[in-house]
């Protein structure tokens, strides 16, 4: 079912957090780059993305080992620059040897190498990979300071970090006057919800807004895979069915199918395809500022972009919201829960 955004369904913006920018609504994400995607492709898809209302692009210097980045510093060049676009890309995972990790000498080195490859000057959202427990997190805050500081970042955020690493990111900010980030890149979708336990609610309290990838389970979320028969071809887990938390055998579960029915079943209802109503349910999540849209080809964006006007009745996202939840594990969870005879989901209004 192809429905495409047109330019009366131009994306809505929206603070990243308490003191971040404003962004669209969705996210180009580029981590196709320069892999499935080559740079005819991957310009075809930043165009379309700036053409229709979208601020926000989102890399990695890992994504294709820095090809990502020269392909958007590239397209940046091409176009005059990229003043309107909020720009975000991610460091920890691969300096050169020697420079691992989120240390000083790494993100200096992560950062430097980042802006040459985007060709500006300043990132506007910089985003640490993932927690590194052999270096000190006022080392991380106070070099992202300077960062700040130098003017070659504007803002700091986080990515694939627990609720109690969050939070002592937070804490140390605080007490330190180090940059507090605007915002955290965790996975979050209607089949893996695990952020609302600890990661949603500390974002909340703090006022930090949430970039999340993988808003479709890999492909599940769009209805490409069944229960029966393991996927093949070009697709994510066509490709590589053992891939990740998206693994076609950790995936294909009866909490699944039951979800995927019931988005089936809405998506009909609104004659829209299932990835709408998926992407329509986590816009709906408290603290969701930016959904992030990978993609392999141009039409393939398109179509997911055309989400950005579906909004769903509450009953919906109710009923979504039930199927997909899981079971409290019984300490500390549930224990707090009938204990303080508060209901722990209250708040994210599941």
């Amino acid at each position: 079912m192809a429905v495409q955004l047109n330019d009366q369904k131009k994306m809505p913006l929206l603070p990243l957090g308490k003191n971040g920018p404003m962004v669209s609504q969705f996210g180009l994400g580029t981590m196709t780059f320069g892999a499935e995607t080559d740079g005819a492709e991957a310009f075809k898809q930043l165009d379309m993305f700036v053409d229709l209302g979208g601020t926000f692009i989102d890399t990695a210097d890992v994504y294709s080992d820095g090809l990502s980045e020269k392909i958007i510093g590239k397209w940046g060049r091409q176009r005059g620059g990229m003043d309107d676009i909020i720009l975000a890309t991610k460091g920890r995972f691969s300096p050169p040897a020697g420079s691992h990790g989120a240390s000083r000498r790494a993100l200096v080195t992560c950062v430097n190498a980042s802006l040459k490859r985007l060709q500006v000057e300043a990132i506007d959202v910089y985003f640490v990979h993932g927690w590194d427990r052999h270096t000190e997190i006022e080392e991380t805050l106070a070099t992202l300071g300077d960062l700040v500081s130098a003017g070659k970042i504007h803002n700091i955020a986080w990515s694939n970090v627990s609720g109690w690493q969050l939070q002592k990111i937070v804490s140390t900010a605080k007490a330190n006057g180090f940059p507090m980030p605007v915002a955290v890149q965790p996975q979050y979708n209607l089949l893996d919800r695990g952020i609302e336990l600890e990661v949603l609610p500390c974002c909340l309290e703090a006022g930090i807004a949430l970039t999340p990838w993988s808003p479709l389970g890999g492909g599940w979320l769009s209805g490409k895979y069944g229960a029966k028969e393991r996927p093949s071809g070009a697709t994510r887990l066509g490709e590589n069915p053992d891939r990740g938390v998206e693994a076609y055998d950790l995936r294909n579960t009866s909490r699944t199918h039951a979800i995927l029915n019931l988005v089936g079943s809405i998506a009909k209802n609104h004659n829209r395809p299932l990835a709408h109503v998926a992407l329509a349910w986590l816009n709906s999540r408290a603290g969701v500022a930016c959904v992030l849209i990978g993609a392999r080809n141009a039409s393939q964006l398109q179509e997911n972009l055309a989400a950005v006007d579906l909004i769903l009745e509450p009953s919906e996202i109710k009923e979504l919201s039930k199927v997909s939840s899981f079971e409290l594990p019984p300490y500390p969870y549930g224990f707090l829960q009938d204990w303080s005879g508060v209901d722990i989901w209250k708040r994210l209004g599941t």
